[in-house]
C-alpha cells in the first residue's frame, strides 16, 4: 500500500461534504505532476484530505476506491481522475504549523511543493499524520 496526500479547499468541497457524498471522483486536476501522481494510485491506498488556503489542516484519511480513469470534467487533454471513499476524520486535525515543527515531516512534498494537490507520501510519513491526527 502507499499512501498520499489530497488538497481540497474546504469552500470548495469540505471533508463533511466528501462524508456526506460517501466518496466522490477527484476530477479537476490539471497539472501534470499531480495527474501523474493519480495515475500511480492503486485501490486501497491511504489518502490524507488537507484543508488547503482556509484551515490549512489535514482533516481525514480516505482510501482509493477506483484507480486512474479518463476525468469526464476535461475539455481536452490527457487527464485523469481516481475514486476515493472517506475513511475515519481526524480526531485532532494536524496542521500545517505542526507539520513543520514535526521533524519525521520535515521532507514531506506538502512543505518542499506546497502549490501541488496531489502529492506522494513515504510510510513514516503516513504514521506520523496518522498518530498526530489520532488515526493510529
Amino acid at each position: 500500500m502507499k499512501h498520499w496526500m489530497v488538497k481540497q479547499e474546504p469552500d470548495s468541497y469540505p471533508w463533511e461534504q466528501f462524508v456526506r457524498d460517501k466518496g466522490t471522483a477527484w476530477t479537476g486536476v490539471r497539472n501534470f505532476q499531480a495527474r501523474n501522481n493519480l495515475r500511480a494510485m492503486k485501490k486501497g491506498d491511504e489518502v490524507f484530505y488537507y484543508h488547503s488556503v482556509t484551515g490549512k489542516c489535514v482533516v481525514g484519511l480516505a482510501r482509493v476506491t477506483r484507480e486512474a480513469y479518463a476525468d469526464a470534467t476535461a475539455g481536452e487533454g490527457d487527464w485523469s481522475c481516481v475514486d476515493l471513499a472517506p475513511v475515519k476524520a481526524c480526531r485532532t486535525p494536524v496542521t500545517l504549523e505542526q507539520i513543520k515543527a514535526e521533524p519525521g515531516l520535515r521532507e514531506i512534498a506538502l512543505l518542499r511543493q506546497s502549490r501541488l494537490s496531489v502529492m506522494p507520501l513515504t510510510a513514516a510519513e503516513a504514521k506520523t499524520l496518522r498518530k498526530l491526527g489520532g488515526l493510529a
